[in-house]
C-alpha cells in the first residue's frame, strides 16, 4: 500500500498543532535572507496536502507544488481552491525525479520530506535535479529530523485523536531507519470505525553529508539552524533547517 493512500484525508486534523504559519514565517525569512536575486516563484518540493503553499500563495509568491501521493495532492488542490494569489500549479512527481518546464527563485521541502528518500542515491539525486530548476543565486530551505528525536522514538507508540479520527503510531529506530505501523480508525456516517493500516520508513540524515551532497550538487553559502531558530542546532531540536544557494 502506497504511503499516504489512508492517512491523505485524516493528515491536517493529525497534524493540527503542528503550527504552520510559524513554520512558512520561518522558511520564508530563510529564503529571503539565502537568495542572491528577488524571489518571486517558489517550488514546494513534497508539498503534501499543501498547507505551506496555500500559505506562501497568500503572501504573494508563485508556487509550483510537487509530491510523489496522488492522495495528497487531492487534498491540496481542494485546500488551494478559492485562496488569494495566483493559483499554484500542482504536479505529480518524485523527488529524485523532479522535472519542471521552468526555473524557480527559490526551493523548499518542508516537515522531514527529504527523509523518506531512504536511499542516499535518491537524496544526492534529488539536490542535482533541484539544482537544475533553481535559478543562480536562488535558495533552497529544506529541513530534516534531528537523531536524538528518532532515538527517543524507537520502540514508542503514540495516540492521535481529533474529531472522526483517530490514529495509533508504533515506532522503531535502527540502523539509522525509522519504522512505524500507522493504524487509522475514521468514523463512519452509520457511526461504525473503519479501520486501514499504513506502514512509513525513513532515513536519518546527518548535516555534514548532507552539506556534503549539497556542495557537490552545485550549491553554496550553506547554513544550518535549529528548529525554528536562527541558531545552529543542538540536540534537543527535533528538526534542523539547512539553507543553500544554487551556484
Amino acid at each position: 500500500m502506497a504511503s499516504y493512500e489512508h492517512l491523505a484525508g485524516a493528515y491536517d486534523e493529525l497534524m493540527r498543532d503542528a503550527d504552520y504559519t510559524r513554520r512558512a514565517d520561518f522558511v520564508e525569512g530563510l529564503f529571503r535572507r539565502a537568495a542572491k536575486r528577488e524571489v518571486r516563484t517558489v517550488l514546494d518540493l513534497a508539498c503534501g496536502t499543501g498547507t505551506m503553499t496555500c500559505l506562501l500563495t497568500e503572501r504573494g509568491y508563485e508556487l509550483i507544488s510537487v509530491d510523489g501521493s496522488e492522495d495528497m495532492l487531492m487534498e491540496a488542490r481542494e485546500k488551494a481552491q478559492g485562496i488569494s494569489g495566483v493559483a499554484p500549479l500542482f504536479l505529480h512527481q518524485s523527488m529524485p525525479r523532479l522535472d519542471l518546464n521552468d526555473t524557480v527563485d527559490a526551493a523548499i521541502c518542508c516537515m522531514d520530506s527529504l527523509n523518506y528518500l531512504t536511499n542516499p542515491r535518491d537524496v544526492r539525486r534529488t539536490f542535482e535535479r533541484l539544482r537544475l530548476f533553481i535559478s543562480p543565486g536562488g535558495a533552497l530551505v529544506f529541513d530534516v529530523h534531528g537523531r536524538k528525536k528518532l532515538e527517543q522514538m524507537d520502540g514508542q507508540v503514540y495516540f492521535d485523536e481529533g474529531g472522526d479520527v483517530c490514529c495509533v503510531w508504533r515506532t522503531e529506530f535502527r540502523r539509522e531507519l525509522l519504522d512505524y505501523c500507522v493504524d487509522l480508525f475514521t468514523r463512519r456516517a452509520d457511526g461504525a470505525w473503519e479501520r486501514e493500516i499504513e506502514y512509513h520508513r525513513q532515513r536519518y540524515y546527518d548535516v555534514d553529508t548532507l552539506t556534503q551532497w549539497l556542495a557537490a550538487a552545485g550549491f553554496a553559502n550553506i547554513r544550518v539552524f535549529g528548529d525554528c531558530k536562527k541558531r545552529r542546532p543542538n540536540e534537543n531540536d527535533g528538526r534542523v533547517y539547512l539553507s543553500a544557494v544554487r551556484r
